[in-house]
């Protein structure tokens, strides 16, 4: 592997330039760009794109689960190695859905690291040794046959409403996020509680913590 160009996206300044730095050390590799969020990583991996996106999950604005399905769809070349704290197979599950090529945690040891670079560039799945309890996960890093692969009843942009909701925006501060009008907020937030049976911002919340949009401390 030649000059493989890096995206990192954490919200977490400190981690960020740790890591950084660790990457840049490695003669083959170069980091193209450090963002803090979702949004700002998917406008700048269009104009950008780099082989790999670092991509930690539990981020406000836009999640990394969101992030990802997005780059994914729209540059299906470029890979997503998630780097995240969380263990839990439910975040495992959602990034390998979304599309990334490979899941490792915070704690890992840079030439675990190291070696899902080596293998997500050459087109292989790669899971941290450190993830306990993969038995839905077959060698191809796809969900088994006997679980059913989850459908989403909400839209992206449905998706990145509940989420800024969980987060306790505002109405017109989702609309200024967004470049939209607190109108169009209000239809989305209706057709968000009409599609899950859904009646209060509260339980709006408990929803999207459970699927990974949010989480308590975002």
């Amino acid at each position: 592997m030649a000059n493989t160009s890096l995206m990192l996206v954490d919200d977490h300044p400190l981690f960020r330039q740790g890591l950084r730095r660790v990457l840049e050390a490695q003669e083959d590799l170069e980091v193209i760009m450090e963002v803090a969020d979702g949004e700002e990583a998917l406008r700048l991996v269009k104009q950008l794109t780099p082989d790999v996106v670092i991509m930690d999950i539990t981020m406000p604005g836009l999640n990394g689960i969101e992030a990802t399905r997005q780059i994914v769809s729209e540059l299906p070349d470029i890979k997503v190695i998630a780097l995240s704290m969380h263990s839990d197979r439910k975040f495992v599950r959602e990034m390998l859905s979304a599309g990334a090529s490979g899941y490792l945690l915070k704690d890992s040891a840079f030439e675990e690291l190291s070696n899902a670079l080596h293998a997500v560039y050459n087109n292989q799945l790669y899971l941290s040794a450190k993830i306990d309890d993969l038995g839905h996960i077959d060698y191809a890093g796809k969900v088994k046959a006997e679980t059913p692969a989850k459908t989403h009843p909400l839209s992206n942009r449905e998706r990145e409403v509940l989420q800024l909701l969980a987060e306790g925006k505002t109405t017109q501060q989702i609309a200024s996020s967004l470049c939209v009008s607190g109108k169009t907020i209000a239809s989305h937030r209706t057709q968000i509680m009409n599609k899950l049976g859904l009646t209060s911002v509260a339980e709006l919340t408990k929803y999207a913590v459970r699927e990974g949009l949010t989480s308590i401390d975002a």
